[in-house]
C-alpha cells in the first residue's frame, strides 16, 4: 500500500509540475521579474498570436516580433528591433522596467530596442500580448486602452491588423503609418509608406521616400472614391473616422474566426489578405494601385489615363498638351492646358460630359 501511495504521490507531483510548465510557457503578461529569452515567447490567451524571437527567410539575424499563432504558414505581423537585428541573441532578454518601458537588451546589458517613454507613471508595469496582435504596456490590472502606456498598435510595421488605426492624432500630433519591409529577408524599415492624408478630405496616400505615387482619392462616406474595389464584403467592415481630434481609416471582421490583415509589401503595393483553412494557405483579396493608370499625377493636370491606349496618356476634349515635345517623348507630367482660354465676359457658357471617369485628386487632375 505504502508503494502504491509513494506512486500516486509521484505522479501527482508530475502532473502538477507539467500544469506549471505548460502554463509558464503559455503566458501571456510578464513583470519586472519576468524576462523573455531566445525560445521563449509570450502566447496571447486565446492563442491566436505569439510574441518571441525570429529569422526572417534564411537570413541569419534574429528579431523580435509577433506572428499569427493558429497557421501553418509563418506570417509576422510587427517587429520590434527592425532596424537593430541581432546576430548573436546569447545573454539577451526583453524585460520591463520601471517606470514602464519595455526593452529588448543585448548580452552587455545594451538597448538594442525599447518602448518610447510616458507621460504616465506605472506602480505595477506588465506588457501584454492581447487577443488581437496589440502588445500593450500598461499598469497590472488596469484593462482601459485610454490609459496604456505604449502599444504596439501605434507603432506598425508592414501590417495592419483589425483595431489598428491609420492616420494622425491632432491633439498629440502622432501619426500612424505603414512601412514596408526592405525586403523578404529584411523587416527594416524600407523604400515605401503608407498613410493617411487629412488635408481637405481624407484620402490615403502611397509614397517612396518623400516622391508621392498613389492615392485612393477623398473618402466619400462609403469607401475611398478612387478604390472601386473596396466595397461592402462578407469578410471585414471598414470606415474613416475624421473629426476635430483625429483622422484615421480602421476596419473590423464580421466574423473573429476569419483571419484577415492590410499589408504593404516591398514592391509598394498594398495588398488585402484572407486565410482559407481549406487550403491552408493565405489569399489574394484586394490589390492597390492596380495598374499604371492609379499612379499619381500619371497624366498629368486635365490629363487623362487608360490603360487600354497607346500611349495611355491625353487629353481631356478642348484641352491640349501643356508641352508637346514632352508629351512626344513619353513625359505626361505637366498634364495639359486649355486650347482656348476661358472669357469670363462672355455670356455663353457650355459644359463638357466625360463618363466612366475616376477623379484622382480635386486639382484636376482625372483618368478614364
Amino acid at each position: 500500500m505504502r508503494r502504491k501511495g509513494n506512486e500516486f504521490t509521484f505522479l501527482l507531483v508530475l502532473t502538477s509540475l507539467l500544469i506549471i510548465i505548460t502554463f509558464s510557457n503559455a503566458m501571456n503578461v510578464i513583470d519586472t521579474t519576468d524576462v523573455i529569452t531566445d525560445g521563449q515567447t509570450l502566447i496571447s490567451s486565446d492563442g491566436s498570436f505569439e510574441l518571441g524571437f525570429f529569422n526572417p527567410g534564411n537570413s541569419k539575424n534574429r528579431y523580435v516580433g509577433i506572428w499569427y499563432k493558429k497557421i501553418t504558414a509563418f506570417t509576422v505581423v510587427w517587429v520590434a528591433n527592425r532596424d537593430n537585428p541581432l546576430t548573436n541573441t546569447s545573454g539577451t532578454v526583453l524585460k520591463v522596467i520601471q517606470p514602464g518601458i519595455l526593452a529588448l537588451l543585448n548580452g552587455s546589458n545594451a538597448v538594442v530596442w525599447s518602448s518610447n517613454t510616458s507621460l504616465r507613471i506605472a506602480q505595477n508595469p506588465v506588457a501584454q500580448l492581447l487577443d488581437s496582435g496589440n502588445l500593450v504596456v500598461k499598469e497590472a490590472n488596469d484593462e482601459n486602452p485610454d490609459k496604456y502606456l505604449w502599444q504596439s498598435f501605434d507603432y506598425p510595421t508592414d501590417t495592419l491588423l483589425p483595431g489598428m488605426k491609420l492616420g494622425r492624432n491632432f491633439v498629440t500630433g502622432h501619426e500612424t503609418h505603414m512601412t514596408a519591409w526592405k525586403s523578404s529577408e529584411d523587416p527594416g524599415t524600407g523604400d515605401y509608406t503608407y498613410h493617411v492624408d487629412p488635408t481637405g478630405y481624407p484620402q490615403a496616400v502611397l509614397r517612396r521616400g518623400s516622391v508621392e505615387l498613389y492615392r485612393t482619392g477623398p473618402w466619400n462616406g462609403v469607401g475611398y472614391s478612387g478604390l472601386p474595389g473596396l466595397k461592402n464584403n462578407s469578410i471585414y467592415t471598414f470606415e474613416l473616422v475624421f473629426d476635430t481630434n483625429e483622422a484615421f481609416y480602421h476596419y473590423a471582421l464580421r466574423n473573429k474566426a476569419v483571419l484577415s490583415r492590410f499589408l504593404l509589401n516591398q514592391s509598394g503595393v498594398t495588398q488585402r489578405w484572407s486565410w482559407v483553412d481549406r487550403t491552408q494557405g493565405w489569399v489574394l483579396y484586394l490589390i492597390a494601385p492596380v495598374d499604371d493608370c492609379d499612379s499619381y499625377r500619371q497624366c498629368g493636370a486635365y490629363g487623362s489615363c487608360n490603360v487600354g491606349n497607346s500611349p495611355k496618356c491625353g487629353c481631356l476634349r478642348k484641352f491640349i498638351p501643356r508641352v508637346t515635345e514632352e508629351w512626344e517623348a513619353a513625359d505626361w507630367s505637366n498634364g495639359c492646358v486649355r486650347k482656348t482660354a476661358l472669357d469670363c465676359k462672355t455670356t455663353v457658357s457650355s459644359y463638357t460630359q466625360t463618363s466612366n471617369c475616376q477623379i484622382q485628386i480635386i486639382h484636376g487632375l482625372m483618368q478614364v
